[in-house]
């Protein structure tokens, strides 16, 4: 693959030929040399052949990282990986990392495979499942996942530092109980402009994430608009460190890192 201008940047000459790999794909190497190509395309589906590791976390009973072969339906996966939801509990929403569109509970027929994903308006990324269940709150998940990726934006643009920031702000507002019509409407104009000039692909995942939590869950802004805060209950977004024998433990500092990326006192 040969990096175009656009995609490699602002940059003096001709872009230079780039090879692009990650652990995964040097790990299935040996194996497709060994058996060969027609057994790994054996797996899969013919856009997406053999099989890809997947982490299923949230409101399931066992947390967990296990192999899938792709074009297998995600609610199989979930219930594979994860051991499924807690008992009396359903799947409400899942998201593919934090900054991918939502898929709901309609959706857990879709094929997890790069264009599976793509036909349901999402993309799957690392394959990293966050499973919410019916008694979440979704203007709070995407609460959570404004404040992350704003607090990771470099900075280097300011339509997407100061816009992932100012929709946050907003959405904080409405997750309090203290938002109005005005906070939807900021957090509307803000996904317009969030992407001017914008150099990586972060606040394309910002538009996209909170665009589709809006799109999917309008009566959960309602609820927060008319009766203050809901009676459903928050998750806390935490960076994974390791998952053994089914517990997942969790950088809990994290919650204080600020968008300077320094960390206030716990």
């Amino acid at each position: 693959w040969e990096a175009t201008p656009s995609a490699s940047g602002s940059r003096l000459g001709e872009p230079n030929p780039t090879l692009v790999n990650n652990l995964e794909t040097l790990a299935n190497v040996p194996h497709i040399l060994a058996r060969g190509v027609d057994w790994f395309r054996s797996m899969g589906t013919t856009e997406s052949p053999g099989t890809v590791v997947v982490t299923v976390v949230g409101d399931v009973v066992n947390p967990d990282v296990g192999e899938v072969e792709m074009g297998t339906a995600l609610g199989a996966v979930i219930e594979a990986v994860g051991h499924a939801t807690k008992p009396g509990r359903t799947v409400k929403a899942v998201f593919s990392g934090v900054a991918n569109p939502v898929l709901t509970a309609d959706q857990l027929d879709t094929p997890v495979s790069y264009e599976g994903f793509a036909a349901a308006g999402s993309a799957m990324g690392s394959a990293g499942f966050i499973v919410f269940d019916d008694d979440a709150c979704m203007v709070d998940a995407v609460w959570q996942f404004s404040r992350f990726l704003s607090i990771e934006s470099c900075g280097q643009c300011p339509p997407c530092k100061l816009g992932t920031g100012e929709i946050t702000e907003h959405l904080a507002q409405i997750e309090s109980g203290a938002g109005t019509e005005h906070d939807i409407t900021a957090i509307g104009g803000w996904l317009e402009r969030v992407t001017d000039g914008s150099r990586c692909f972060l606040a394309t995942e910002e538009q996209r994430v909170v665009a589709s939590v809006l799109r999917s869950f309008p009566e959960e802004f309602v609820e927060h608009l008319e009766g203050g805060r809901c009676p459903r209950h928050s998750r806390p977004l935490a960076k994974l460190v390791d998952l053994v024998d089914g517990i997942a433990t969790y950088d809990d500092t994290y919650r204080h890192k600020r968008p300077d990326w320094t960390y206030a006192e716990a």
